[in-house]
């Protein structure tokens, strides 16, 4: 299930991050992350798919 929630994290990262957190803090601070620029939020969204 990690490895679906990882590639859904590189598509969309706000998205894999919701699927993990729902809509906790660590979703809008992706969503930021994300329109601040794609990267930033794809390592987010992987690092916290991985933490827990």
């Amino acid at each position: 299930m990690d490895l679906l929630r990882i590639l859904v994290a590189i598509l969309l990262p706000p998205l894999g991050v919701f699927l993990q957190v729902g809509f906790k803090g660590a979703f809008w601070l992706n969503i930021l992350l994300t329109l601040l620029g794609y990267i930033p939020g794809i390592v987010h969204a992987v690092w916290i798919i991985a933490k827990r």
